[in-house]
């Protein structure tokens, strides 16, 4: 099969054959439809997760049909068109028994503990438990999606922070998470407020949802929550930050309401200082959100099916598998375009 390979970390990606996937006994073998070009994807390659081992495929948010299953698999057949969570959980340990799969402690992640979807086949385990069932309805870029940033962030919203129809949202951060933040937190009923240093992203936000947006470029923090309490004088009743940075952490932690509710998803470079005096004399809740297990996916797919959410608008690019290099490295040193783009392997780029 062709796959987008790297044999060093920080080396630039190649597209080459390779060999194609077998399945485990209780997985399967997914001819690849689309697949998101995630942040996480360009931190593995710079050797930020330590759990990759050399030559390595990247990618983890895909859809596809089954193209191979193993003698154990027996709620999915070949030619089901399915997703699948980032996270694949074992199905047997304590936290997937209590429905916690999304932190199982034996979890693989395609993409990052084994060859991932930046290929026409990727090998996903423990099938039975992890795989998504996807109408051949909804368009392929907005199902790749569901695997990471929408999973990640319905998660967060509705499992985690219980966010209510009425209340106030605020999300630190319009990447792809971000936006897929604003995106539910809108079809949920909340009043949503976006703050990041980009205007492009923050047009993004307003055009998603968002009731107002705040351009934080060269203000300093107190200036960010004086806007923040403009457009919330109560406070906010729940908080993201979707990029992963102390300085935005402390924002949206900051700019709750006493008993308020913050969700971490994005990730940081190293542990933060928190400012754990407004957690604790306000009794706020600092909540994390790592994914969400297949069992929980109903409740997102019946937003979809709706039309209350659509992923699809997301999509800013669509592009072909020789040139996802050329995208990891650009996104790497931050110079892709906004908003997200998904990998296409039905998709030819128009000749000029």
């Amino acid at each position: 099969m062709r796959a987008v390979c790297f044999d060093e970390f920080s080396a630039r990606p190649v597209l080459r054959d390779v060999p194609a996937p077998v399945p485990s006994p209780g997985g399967v073998v997914v001819r690849v439809e689309a697949t998101g070009l995630c942040r996480s994807d360009v931190h593995g390659w710079l050797g930020h997760d330590d759990g990759i081992t050399l030559p390595h495929v990247p990618g983890h948010e895909l859809v596809g049909t089954i193209e191979a299953a193993g003698a154990d698999v027996h709620r999915f057949s070949v030619g089901d068109r399915v997703t699948t969570p980032f996270v694949c959980a074992c199905g047997r340990c304590p936290e997937c028994l209590s429905g916690n799969g999304q932190v199982c402690r034996n979890q693989t992640q395609p993409g990052f503990t084994h060859w991932g979807s930046f290929a026409e086949f990727v090998a996903l385990h423990d099938a039975d438990t992890n795989l998504v069932a996807v109408p051949g309805s909804l368009d392929a870029g907005a199902a790749a999606l569901l695997g990471c940033r929408f999973a990640t962030s319905y998660r967060g919203l509705v499992h985690q922070a219980r966010l209510g129809d009425g209340e106030a949202l605020v999300v630190v951060g319009c990447g792809g998470v971000g936006l897929s933040a604003v995106m539910i937190g809108a079809a949920l009923g909340a009043r949503v407020v976006a703050v990041d240093i980009d205007g492009a992203a923050l047009e993004r936000a307003a055009r998603f949802g968002a009731v107002r947006t705040i351009d934080s470029s060269g203000l300093s923090r107190a200036s960010v929550l004086a806007a923040l309490a403009e457009a919330a004088p109560a406070g906010f009743d729940v908080s993201v930050d979707a990029l992963g940075r102390e300085e935005t952490a402390a924002v949206g932690i900051l700019s709750l309401r006493p008993r308020g509710r913050h969700v971490q998803i994005g990730l940081f470079p190293a542990d933060p200082v928190i400012p754990m005096g407004a957690v604790i004399g306000r009794e706020l809740s600092v909540l994390g959100s790592h994914g969400m297990p297949a069992r929980d996916y109903p409740g997102l797919l019946d937003l979809v099916a709706a039309d209350r959410l659509r992923p699809q608008d997301l999509i800013e690019r669509r592009i072909a598998l020789d040139e996802v290099p050329d995208a990891l490295v650009a996104m790497a040193g931050d110079r892709s375009a906004g908003g997200v783009t998904v990998v296409d392997l039905g998709w030819t780029p128009p000749t000029r």
